[in-house]
């Protein structure tokens, strides 16, 4: 396979680039918009956001989600806000602090293009979204509300209480339900995409299998995008809701699409600290609580005393001393590192010592409870039910947990990956956090991609094309990927082994944790590589698959995301093995300064791993696009 990796950044300066690109695209006439056919795969932000635009402009549009409604995508689960420079608090901020903040915080991993024009977009998302009735938080004078978040000095971002995400999804849900209302969109609900199909050398469309009755069918169309979210279930044990997977994504590389980057996964710091070894998911608490909540843990070890009895001489605000600059809302890497250092110093809390303390008592005296109930008020309440404490009297107790994935498919510019006519938007897509995502930046990604980026370069693509054939799902393509997709569930079926694929799941997901988590090694890396391989080829062997394939089937579902998983597992141990530094979430324990802070290696690694699939993960071929920095110049990345 020929590889060319045209990242197709425009020329000119970095705050002429998109709208050069805008001013020198192909166009498509309003009356032949309707003569296309865009397949859209997953409903969060980023897919109901370029659904309900892409309709609206006119293109026939198919949406594919395995919710029962586009209304349970995980982009709900985004709590603390979506950042927008709009400079509302006066203290600073502009499209270039946004900017940089965004390359920093990805420490110098991430295209400059790219991430100009995200921050460029940002101001009208706000815009967009309050047009479509998102209750943001407003200051008493009617004005829209800011706070801060992890990895910036200003206030940009802006929330509705701690359900920012669901208020955003529903805005976004409701413009392409008008949309479905209409016509204009076709929505496939609990429907899982299984396969891309690929006909001289572009996207033709997909292969889909219905979760109800198991019925595989194809979907031709003239573009095909994909935004199902993230792979931080890999680890097992994850903020992602249960469903989350790689497999829309992995099928698309295993068709061609390279994988980019897959090593760059995101630990989040704040998170309710695991239970016991039987839980199935981890818990996120909002990166907003760090805004009044402060850090710490007792400064001795062995400190057994209940919170409120320690006093402040005996207490150490970590992150404070740390990164004075920032204190507690650090970028989330570093963050995560500081908490995994103190906890495994022996100063842990809580029954089974693997949390921090994350504190409000000073923010209740100062604010007083009404205040600190308005802002945090839905997120105590989730604390409390899920740990039986009440954060208003006493501190919550927070460690890190796999959350985002920095990672994905390859894309270019326009979100194109290097498969023609097959893009990927959102969390699925590597594009615009480098090595580490800053907080509030997730939403903001999803809804630029589907209302601002690719209503404009899909045309692009698309224009060339009209009144032109495409193959039909009667190609022998498509034919011959329904047939594939159709024996690789009856396969897992026919395993007959002992083992269910939650346990073969967990075993994996404690493997990359243990050895691909938080901190890596070349030896632990190596050693994972060389189990991952064994536990594969037992689950092949050991699997059972209670139940048919003709009928709702959770666990068949979960076998072939399973599969995916340890595939995509033993790329990301190779990926984190080939790349000789510290950056961001990558944290390689070889290369760290006097002070245990990633070491960076701009000379041999400024660069984006795109691996191209060859049959087995351990063998996969890289391929690099290299970074250039024309306006940020690279600097050792501190918060202090």
């Amino acid at each position: 396979m020929t590889v060319q990796l045209d990242s197709k950044i425009p020329d000119g300066a970095i705050s002429e680039k998109w709208d050069t690109y805008k001013s020198d695209m192909k166009l498509v006439n309003p009356n032949n918009k309707r003569k296309y056919r865009v397949l859209i795969v997953g409903s969060g932000l980023a897919g109901a956001s370029a659904a309900a635009t892409l309709a609206e402009l006119g293109y026939q549009v198919d949406v594919f989600t395995f919710h029962d409604s586009p209304r349970r995508a995980h982009s709900i689960a985004a709590q603390g806000g979506i950042n927008a420079a709009k400079n509302y608090h006066g203290d600073g901020d502009s499209i270039y602090r946004l900017f940089y903040d965004t390359v920093k915080g990805g420490d110098f991993r991430a295209r400059e293009g790219n991430v100009y024009r995200l921050a460029q977009v940002s101001v009208n998302i706000i815009d967009q979204m309050v047009a479509q009735g998102v209750p943001f938080a407003r200051e008493y004078g009617g004005l829209l509300d800011n706070r801060s978040f992890g990895g910036a000095q200003v206030s940009r971002t802006f929330y509705a209480r701690g359900q920012t995400g669901q208020q955003l999804l529903l805005g976004a849900y409701q413009q392409m339900a008008r949309q479905v209302g209409l016509g204009n969109v076709r929505l496939w609900n609990r429907v899982e995409m299984v396969d891309v199909v690929t006909v001289d050398g572009r996207c033709a469309g997909i292969v889909t299998r219905d979760l109800v009755t198991g019925e595989v069918q194809s979907h031709a169309g003239h573009a095909t995008i994909l935004c199902t979210g993230g792979y931080g279930n890999v680890f097992f044990l994850s903020t992602n809701a249960m469903a989350c997977n790689v497999t829309a994504a992995w099928r698309a590389h295993r068709k061609g699409a390279l994988f980019a980057n897959p090593c760059y996964t995101q630990i989040h710091p704040t998170c309710i600290p695991q239970a016991d070894d039987t839980q199935s998911k981890l818990t996120l608490m909002s990166e907003s609580l760090r805004n009044d909540g402060r850090v710490w843990v007792p400064k001795d070890v062995g400190d057994e005393r209940p919170a409120d009895q320690v006093p402040e001489d005996a207490r150490d605000y970590y992150l404070e001393r740390l990164y004075p600059s920032f204190g507690n809302l650090a970028p989330r890497d570093i963050s995560s590192r500081a908490a995994k250092r103190a906890v495994d110093s022996g100063r842990g809390v809580g029954p089974l010592k693997n949390g921090v303390y994350l504190d409000f008592s000073d923010a209740i005296a100062r604010l007083g409870k009404p205040v600190v109930e308005e802002r945090y008020g839905n997120l105590f309440e989730m604390y409390e039910r899920i740990t039986g404490e009440n954060p208003y009297d006493a501190p919550m107790r927070i460690y890190p947990a796999s959350h985002y994935t920095m990672g994905g498919l390859w894309v270019d510019y326009e979100l194109m990956t290097n498969i023609p006519g097959l893009y990927c938007a959102g969390e699925a897509n590597f594009s615009d956090h480098g090595a580490n995502r800053l907080g509030a930046s997730a939403l903001m990604q999803g809804l630029a991609d589907g209302y601002f980026v690719l209503p404009y370069t899909l045309g692009n693509y698309l224009a060339p094309m009209l009144n032109k054939p495409i193959p039909t799902a009667e190609h022998p393509e498509f034919q011959a990927a329904e047939q594939a997709a159709r024996q690789r569930y009856q396969g897992y079926l026919d395993v007959r082994g002992n083992r269910s694929p939650d346990w073969f799941h967990r075993e994996l997901g404690k493997i990359i944790w243990d050895y691909c988590g938080m901190e890596r090694t070349a030896e632990g890396l190596q050693k994972a590589l060389g189990e991952l391989p064994a536990l594969y080829e037992e689950f092949q062997r050991d699997l059972r698959v209670t139940g048919d394939s003709v009928t709702v089937n959770q666990t068949l579902e979960k076998a072939g995301r399973v599969d995916d998983f340890f595939q995509l597992g033993m790329l990301m141990c190779r990926d984190a093995l080939e790349r000789n530094e510290s950056c961001g979430g990558h944290f390689r324990a070889e290369y760290q300064d006097d002070e245990g802070e990633a070491q960076r290696d701009d000379d041999n690694f400024a660069h984006v791993a795109a691996w191209e699939w060859t049959g087995d993960p351990r063998q996969s071929v890289l391929h690099k696009e290299e970074l250039h920095y024309e306006v940020i110049h690279l600097a050792k990345r501190s918060y202090k």
